[in-house]
């Protein structure tokens, strides 16, 4: 069975492109072989800057022989019908068979297709591929119709087995498949050609290429980490940095340099964003003191001088953008301590949000206001959850924050502390724009959770008020993550209010005094997706926002957990299945006789021992239940109703509710009532699924 080899061999591909392509690659090839038949052990994909590699074994040297039998109409059909038939299925009158079965004499096609070799298979699956390749950004050079990320090169494409290999005969756009590549741009020893894979990763390490990118990263981070630890200080991890670095070289070379003294004074965050987002550095800091003081390049040559004159050269280019961020740091820090952050919060007014919802300085104004209604169900000060408000977008205004806006927040902590400004308010600055994600961290200082709150909730009222809510799959302004910032806060700081009436007062700055039931459900639909994680079900969701009180998230979520881990038990299961045989029973009855059986079951009335029993198990379970739900103690009223499986399952397994003598009937079915009203005091059963 022979093995594949491909090497579609480029200029430089953006390294943000290459992970994914090699994986397109991987996938229209081998799944254009499979198509055919043509199977296959294992593959692997591969990139670098300047090559995409597919390696595939156990290939199969020719694909199987087809025969297929298509059914056609009878023989005495319609001759359109029957001429339609045999084109379709590509083949002629003579070519069928003639069957009789209980409906008539029917015409048979047989389709025979012989298999085919693998290389011809291959050269037309890698010819589409390239032809079609999704690219995000493509060009065309030259003469040629050909697009490619950037312009083409050469095309390597094997087939080999023990006894050698061959190339596939291929050309596309005018250039011809071979077994030959080329090394590094600069340290390889010129073309060569490769027999196999083996041979093809062998002899480009030899031509200074690192064929694997996670080689590459990983020899990039343990030759800087190395030299760092050297000289006592840490590299500052950067995964992100590290993979686009992985894509920017075929043969790393690390190289560490130290920052100037003039520069060390800066925000450790303004050290690190301006070398990672200009010149691809990773930072190095001095872990006693948390400085960052060098920084680590990645050259792509090995030189004579050991790259001395490489790491001049980076630094005289890292001085100039230094200097830049040093100069804006400076003039922040003087308009922070002379005219104060208001200053840059008053500029904002003519800074548009959204053109029907204002100016930046009038949304600040409505977070303000909203930010003092929540501070205290969050047992914050109001004064300082106003004060934190009104300053927390300042920063927008600065001009770090215009040079990196990935720094907004931050930078206003330091201008907040710079400026005076009480601790908790700075610290609502950097914190207010959290959670960004579902694994970011949630802010836990009351005046950050108050700004925050505020923030997202007024984002999310005021989109809903202008009709601009999330469809499908778009969410151009961030909604989801607003509604799961603001969900997220509530259950991380145990939260209880009522969201509704927290909508109300947010949707009332807009000007819009329309119920917040819609919003509510989208809420519902976050905390779905949400929960999803913890293993609990959508239906289980469902059950508890059916109850009172489905406005109060941490509520929702505390009754949510305790129902499903009641349903995970053997008797909270059955349990579930006893209320939906009683329920089911009443609600036949009461459509059949057109009452309904809400009261009356009178114990005097059971005929049976379990019935009696029942009425007992009821009367304890009504009497924990209820107490337990308005203490919210849930686990409590959970375990009460699951204690109810084994009295229902002997009442149905010993009783007829529906009994000849009518007085009888009345009182179970009445009884039956009983289940439901006392079960659904925990949840809405009926909306739980099996």
């Amino acid at each position: 069975m022979p093995d594949l080899l491909i090497e579609l061999f480029s200029e430089e591909i953006p390294a943000r492109m290459q992970g994914r392509a090699a994986e397109d690659l991987k996938k229209l090839v081998t799944d254009g072989l499979a198509e055919t038949g043509l199977t296959y052990a294992g593959a692997a994909a591969f990139s670098t800057p300047r090559r995409l590699t597919l390696t595939v074994s156990g290939l199969l040297a020719a694909s199987p022989a087809i025969r297929e039998e298509r059914r056609g109409p009878k023989v005495d059909a319609p001759a359109k019908a029957i001429e339609g038939f045999l084109r379709g299925a590509g083949v002629s009158r003579e070519q069928c068979e003639e069957r009789t079965d209980k409906k008539g004499t029917v015409l048979f096609a047989i389709i025979e297709k012989p298999g085919r070799p693998a290389a011809e298979i291959v050269a037309e699956v890698l010819e589409k591929t390239i032809r079609n390749f999704p690219w995000p950004k493509s060009m065309r050079w030259g003469a040629g119709s050909l697009r490619w990320v950037r312009p083409l090169q050469s095309i390597l494409c094997l087939l080999s087995d023990e006894g050698g290999s061959e190339i596939v005969p291929l050309s596309v756009d005018g250039i011809t498949a071979g077994r030959s590549t080329q090394g590094h741009r600069f340290m390889g020893n010129g073309a060569f050609d490769v027999s196999g894979f083996d041979d093809y990763e062998a002899k480009l390490k030899r031509s200074k290429v690192i064929l694997s990118a996670r080689e590459r990263a990983d020899t990039i981070w343990h030759d800087a980490t190395t030299a760092a630890f050297a000289q006592g200080l840490e590299v500052v991890e950067d995964a992100g940095l590290l993979t686009e670095v992985a894509g920017l070289v075929e043969w790393p070379v690390v190289l560490m340099g130290k920052i100037g003294a003039p520069f060390l004074g800066l925000p450790p965050e303004v050290l690190q964003t301006s070398m990672k987002e200009h010149q691809k550095f990773f930072s190095v800091k001095n872990p006693a003191t948390g400085r960052i003081e060098g920084f680590v390049t990645v050259a792509n040559i090995e030189t004579s001088d050991d790259g001395v004159t490489i790491l001049a050269g980076n630094n005289k280019v890292l001085s100039a953008r230094l200097s830049d961020a040093r100069f804006f740091w400076e003039n922040d820090l003087r308009v922070a301590k002379t005219d104060g952050l208001e200053a840059w919060t008053d500029r904002l007014s003519n800074v548009t949000f959204h053109n029907k919802l204002g100016s930046q300085k009038d949304r600040i104004e409505r977070i303000a206001a909203l930010a003092r209604e929540i501070a205290p169900m969050v047992g914050a000060d109001a004064d300082l959850a106003e004060q934190a408000a009104r300053v927390s977008k300042a920063d927008l205004s600065s001009e770090m924050v215009f040079e990196f806006p990935e720094l907004q927040g931050l930078m206003g902590r330091y201008y907040a502390d710079a400026a005076g400004l009480p601790t908790e308010v700075a610290a609502a600055c950097q914190e207010h724009y959290s959670p960004l994600g579902p694994s970011d961290d949630v802010p836990t200082a009351p005046v950050s959770v108050a700004v925050s709150l505020a923030d997202k909730l007024d984002t999310l009222t005021g989109f809903w008020a202008i009709n601009e809510k999330p469809t499908g799959s778009k969410d151009p302004f961030a909604l989801r993550r607003a509604a799961l910032g603001v969900i997220r806060l509530v259950l991380v700081n145990g939260l209880k209010a009522s969201l509704v009436t927290t909508l109300g007062k947010a949707f009332t700055a807009h000007g819009e005094n329309a119920p917040a039931d819609d919003l509510l459900s989208f809420f519902h639909d976050r905390l779905k997706v949400h929960l999803k994680d913890e293993g609990i079900r959508h239906d289980v969701i469902d059950a508890v926002l059916a109850m009172p009180g489905s406005d109060d998230l941490s509520l929702v979520v505390a009754r949510a957990r305790s129902l499903s881990e009641t349903l995970s038990t053997e008797d909270g299961a059955n349990l579930v299945q006893g209320f939906k045989r009683a329920n089911n029973i009443l609600t036949q009855a009461e459509e059949k006789d057109g009452v309904e059986y809400s009261f009356g079951a009178d114990v005097k009335f059971a005929e049976t021992d379990e019935e009696t029993a029942l009425f007992t198990a009821l009367d304890a379970a009504d009497a924990t239940i209820k107490p337990a739900m308005l203490a919210e103690d849930f686990g409590k009223a959970m375990s009460s109703m699951a204690n109810l499986r084994a009295p229902i399952d002997a009442f149905f397994d010993a009783v007829q509710v529906n009994s000849d003598n009518q007085v009888v009937r009345r009182n179970r079915l009445n009884l039956l009532s009983r289940i439901r009203t006392t079960c659904l005091q925990v949840a809405d059963l009926t909306r739980l699924e099996g």
